[in-house]
């Protein structure tokens, strides 16, 4: 983070292929982005304080993201979540880029096997989707199953990875 120690949450917008996200976070990292609207909209609290150069570094790598010259992130993240969400949410980040699994593979891979109800739960509260990326988990028949930001955001974004939900979003002519 730029500037002087933010003790409380700072918050900036970022213009993106998929509207306008909001970014928000302390000194500690980023702790939410927020969608434009649906599940995962997310509006600044009223003790929240506009500060852009904040988040420039998160700006930056999100506009490199959708640019296509960035597939994995480096930002300081400080999600809120109980132990059993942040070991979710930390195994989500080592789902390699255009790939995809199931929440069942997701369970066995943290080591609660019979827990894809309890994951998929969790996938649904990861205040930072994209950087930690649950747009990756999909139904075990290969559907794209609920996302905070849509499904078809969720389509969106595996498209722009190369992953399994069609052709890339310059062929669709969304970049």
């Amino acid at each position: 983070m730029v500037g002087s120690a933010m003790r409380q949450t700072a918050y900036t917008m970022l213009a993106s292929p998929i509207g306008p996200l909001l970014l928000g976070g302390t000194d500690d990292g980023l702790a939410c982005i927020g969608f434009p609207s649906g599940k995962g909209a997310v509006t600044p609290g009223a003790d929240w304080h506009r500060n852009d150069a904040a988040f420039a570094e998160a700006r930056a790598q999100l506009t490199a993201y959708f640019d296509g010259r960035l597939t994995r992130f480096d930002l300081a993240l400080a999600p809120r979540g109980t132990p059993f969400q942040l070991t979710v949410w930390q195994a989500l980040t080592e789902i390699p880029p255009g790939e995809t699994i199931s929440y069942g593979e997701l369970a066995r891979r943290i080591g609660r096997p019979s827990a894809s109800r309890a994951v998929g739960a969790a996938n649904g509260a990861n205040p930072l989707p994209i950087v930690v990326p649950c747009h990756r988990v999909i139904g075990a028949s290969g559907a794209l199953t609920g996302f905070t930001g849509g499904v078809e955001t969720k389509r969106f974004l595996l498209a722009l990875e190369g992953g399994p939900a069609g052709p890339a979003p310059a062929q669709l002519g969304l970049l």
